[in-house]
């Protein structure tokens, strides 16, 4: 795997970039997760291009990849968040050139983004956020359905002397305890890097998995997928989230009853129902990237074992009143 690479911590003030480089976002949301950020004391700000339309896109390729390189560059900001996902940041990894990549930001985002956190692990080892966007679970707020967990949340942007328990809130599957570096993300996001120069490596990993309107039988052919693809081999745990929108047709087995029927051969610790990524519950904050230990018993607990983020720096981007338009 490659050596890791931690982003500097947040402060109280920090200028945190909100790009879109998958589908378009709508205004009123994003700016209810702006809000939200301003309320935790940060400095939310935002190219009007993030506002693009370009059919299911949010803009045309070149804006979309403009926005995103100058939010890697600038020296104001100490963090990137994505407004939401959708589809379209695989258009993006033509034009990274990882080598003109020297200082890491935060990465805080979920879904389709999963392709470019598993692209910038597996070319730099940068350690990236799977959890709530600008609009797609900030606008929502703390603590509520649709929302994102606040503890979990401020943990991951802002320590970086010790790590830290997460409960999983699920059902163990398998139990046991397993020691890992976390990662994944969404299941088809995962399963699409394979056959690539990006295609994650999963070996001694504790692997994430989750993903939202799926039939059973299409979760069962990703599952086969990596399967043949080798990413099972010396997997130590698996966390599953709670596929919403994928519930059976009458008669037929469930999302969960196909993965305990091919995860139980890998004799793992498996926990099933997380609230990551796509979830009607508030959603959690995972660090991908980060050794990590996962207790299977109960509804779970993932241990944080060493911080996202490395200390700030007293010279730290400071932001003062939230701008949209920046």
């Amino acid at each position: 795997m490659p050596k890791p690479v931690k982003p500097t911590a947040l402060s109280p003030g920090a200028a945190i970039r909100i790009v879109a480089p998958a589908s378009p976002v709508e205004e009123d949301r994003l700016g209810r997760g702006c809000d939200e950020l301003a309320r935790l004391g940060f400095s939310p700000r935002w190219d009007p291009r993030v506002l693009a339309r370009d059919g299911y896109f949010a803009g045309p390729v070149g804006e979309r990849w403009a926005v995103f390189s100058a939010a890697l560059s600038e020296p104001t900001s100490n963090a990137i968040l994505f407004a939401r996902g959708g589809y379209g940041s695989n258009y993006l990894l033509e034009h990274i050139e990882p080598r003109r990549l020297k200082a890491p930001k935060i990465l805080l985002g979920y879904s389709d983004v999963t392709s470019l956190q598993v692209f910038l692990w597996e070319k730099l080892g940068w350690i990236s956020l799977y959890g709530p966007m600008a609009a797609a679970g900030l606008d929502n707020g703390a603590g509520t359905p649709g929302g994102y967990e606040p503890d979990s949340f401020g943990r991951a942007i802002t320590e970086s002397r010790k790590g830290w328990s997460l409960d999983l809130q699920g059902e163990t599957i398998f139990p046991g305890r397993a020691e890992g570096r976390i990662l994944g993300g969404c299941m088809t996001m995962v399963q699409a890097t394979l056959g690539t120069p990006w295609e994650l490596e999963t070996r001694g990993a504790i692997l994430l998995l989750e993903d939202r309107a799926m039939k059973p039988y299409q979760v069962d052919r990703v599952l086969m997928h990596l399967k043949h693809a080798g990413k099972f081999k010396g997997l130590r745990g698996l966390i599953f989230g709670d596929f919403p929108d994928s519930e059976p047709q009458p008669g037929s087995v469930s999302v969960r009853q196909v993965v305990e029927r091919l995860i139980e051969p890998l004799g793992i610790p498996a926990v099933w129902g997380a609230p990551v990524g796509h979830t009607h519950r508030a959603m959690l904050t995972v660090p991908l990237g980060v050794r990590g230990k996962l207790v299977a018993h109960g509804a779970g607990r993932l241990e944080i074992l060493e911080p996202a983020c490395r200390a700030a720096l007293s010279t730290a981007a400071r932001g003062g009143k939230p701008s949209r338009n920046v």
